[in-house]
């Protein structure tokens, strides 16, 4: 994805959080829910967990509210029972979409969200469908206003760390890295003082669909309405803005 796309994106996810910081932080309640319950408490033994906490950090849940989500998750009397779900489709003009979701009924959610595809002209898919089209890696964004290294120290211990790929963006740095070394290198960002925009496992695609501005308009309504959904934790696309 380009620089000022991808800045986009990550600026209006900001926009979006601070302005419905309860449901965001509900959608990664469930999320940690979801991680305690399958591999216990202690992020130490549960990268699940771990990875989940630096997605919930980022998005700046406070570490009271993550703390106490993990006790309520682990709570005998807890029997909240979620699970994770994910639905493959078609946007505008063909556009790869996937959509994650942590729900309590699949029928509920299935039905959700297939409407909001329909109502935006899509489709869902079969299970596969687009998935090829993206690679799952962890993603490390950091804004360069609130980065205390220069470029080229962030770039050498992002590398001696374990990172697969460094980019310098507009106004960020983007980290990349295998799935299974996201905590590490993020422990040793972490321990120099870092801090994150973005920090989490994610679909990257491999390549990209350019929209015209009245498909874009119609693609970015499909996005926020799926992401309107409680049920919805993340969406990716391979639609290059």
């Amino acid at each position: 994805m380009s620089g000022h796309s991808k800045w986009h994106n990550i600026q209006a996810k900001k926009g979006k959080a601070d302005a419905a910081r309860g449901k965001v932080f509900t959608k990664l309640g469930r999320e940690i829910l979801i991680a305690v319950k399958q591999g216990g408490p202690d992020p130490a033994g549960n990268s699940k967990l771990k990875d989940v906490i630096a997605k919930a950090k980022a998005a700046n849940m406070p570490n009271d509210t993550i703390n106490n989500a993990i006790k309520k998750a682990a709570g005998a009397g807890n029997n909240e029972n979620y699970e994770e779900v994910v639905y493959e489709g078609y946007g505008t003009n063909g556009v790869a979409v996937i959509v994650e979701c942590s729900t309590d009924n699949r029928n509920r959610t299935a039905a959700d969200v297939r409407h909001v595809f329909s109502k935006a002209g899509g489709n869902l898919g079969t299970t596969g469908c687009v998935s090829y089209l993206f690679n799952k890696k962890g993603v490390l964004v950091i804004e360069k206003e609130t980065c205390k290294l220069d470029e080229e120290s962030l770039m050498m211990l992002a590398i001696e760390s374990g990172a697969e790929d460094f980019e310098s963006e507009d106004e960020i740095y983007q980290i990349t890295t295998a799935p299974g070394d996201f905590s590490d290198v993020l422990d040793k960002l972490e321990k120099e003082g870092l801090t994150f925009l973005e920090a989490g496992v994610q679909m990257v695609p491999t390549t990209y669909v350019k929209l015209d501005e009245a498909s874009g308009e119609k693609m970015q309504r499909l996005i926020d309405n799926l992401e309107d959904l409680d049920d919805v934790s993340e969406v990716y696309h391979n639609w290059e803005e």
